[in-house]
């Protein structure tokens, strides 16, 4: 075991000690107490409040259809679902579009470098972690909303990832209590899901784990 890998597993160690003691039982409250509707309801609007994000990579990425089916999608959400609670744009087959930083530096040809597992938020590779800061520093809805609207949208966004840890409480207590190996397999999971939303793979081929012994299927 190299020195990365001997340090990314003291911070997967970190994470699911977080996860035990706080994550998964605040999540577990959270989506026993409150309606299913409501958590629908906070998940359209920390979704709500990415969008001008997406813009903003979409144009940097020169695709300014979807910069245009975003940016309508944000305006519909924003106006007729009153403020993002409600999301009438996938009814007009305005569909959930998203992306990040790190797949603009994909784009523009910078390397995934190595996988690193980040405190708190869990695996990423060195693009995708440059991606993450540029996205918080430069998220439209963060530099140009006051207080306390953006303590509202803060909010929003921390109930919308207890939200998340319910709804995928079986694949992720799955992972994480259940894996023989639970760092291996995120970060496995993590690569694989990540270069095939990239466009890295496209189902069939062979996926080749850095870190692992072999290729797998």
């Amino acid at each position: 075991m190299d020195a990365d890998e001997a340090q990314n597993r003291e911070v997967h160690r970190f994470n699911v000690a977080l996860d035990r003691s706080l994550v998964r039982p605040v999540a577990q409250g959270y989506g026993t107490v409150v309606p299913g509707p409501v958590r629908q309801g906070v998940d359209n609007f920390a979704s709500n409040l990415s969008q001008p994000s997406y813009v903003l990579n979409n144009i940097l990425q020169f695709r300014l259809g979807q910069a245009t089916h975003n940016t309508l999608r944000f305006v519909i959400n924003s106006t007729i679902g009153i403020g993002g609670l409600f999301d009438p744009a996938t009814a007009l087959g305005l569909d959930a579009r998203e992306t990040d930083f790190g797949e603009t530096l994909h784009i523009y040809g910078a390397p995934e470098g190595d996988f690193v597992m980040l405190p708190v938020f869990g695996p990423s590779t060195t693009r995708d972690t440059m991606g993450l800061v540029v996205d918080v520093a430069t998220n439209p809805v963060r530099v140009f909303v006051p207080a306390p609207e953006s303590r509202y949208a803060s909010g929003g966004r921390v109930l919308d990832v207890f939200g998340d840890r319910y709804d995928n409480r079986v694949v992720i207590d799955g992972v994480l209590y259940e894996s023989a190996d639970s760092y291996a397999q995120l970060r496995s999971l993590y690569l694989q899901n990540r270069r095939f939303q990239l466009g890295g793979a496209d189902g069939t081929e062979l996926y080749t784990d850095p870190y692992g012994d072999a290729p797998q299927q």
